[in-house]
């Protein structure tokens, strides 16, 4: 019995042992992980305080552009403050345009006519006047060639 004694003994210390074995295994892979997560995690630093510094630069730039477009959508509202001003100046000349030719129109109509009988009185005396003219030069020539 003290055989069997000595031979569980000897199990438990085997597998003790075994057991010692396996987590020293395991441990020195644990260590192995961590000091490649470790290391993976340095370089992931790094890289993160080059994109940091990228994004702050971009962020910079991003906002310095939005000033730009902001100042110069600002001054080009100037220009459509006058393009909408000029625009409401035309209007207004075009309404006076229509007003002037609607009172010319109608001021005609209401004269038409007066000046039709005004353009036939006018040509009348261009006609008698012209008539005039021509016998006088008929006049002229003819006491000039009896004078010869």
């Amino acid at each position: 019995m003290e055989a069997l004694l000595y031979i569980s003994v000897f199990i438990i210390a085997i597998a003790i042992a075994l057991f010692v074995i396996y987590v020293i295994i395991t441990l020195k892979s644990t260590t192995k992980t961590l000091e490649q997560t470790s290391a993976t995690i340095k370089s992931l630093e790094v890289q993160m305080k080059g994109i940091t510094t990228e994004s702050e630069q971009l962020l910079k730039k991003t906002n310095a552009l939005a000033d730009d477009v902001q100042r110069k959508s600002d001054s080009l509202q100037v220009l459509f403050d006058s393009s909408k001003d000029l625009g409401e100046s035309l209007k207004s000349v075009n309404q006076s345009v229509r007003q002037v030719t609607t009172k010319v129109n109608a001021e005609t109509s209401r004269n038409a006519e007066t000046v039709s009988q005004a353009i036939q009185w006018g040509q009348a005396v261009l006609d008698f006047y012209t008539k005039f003219k021509q016998r006088k030069q008929q006049l002229e020539q003819k006491h000039s060639r009896e004078e010869l």
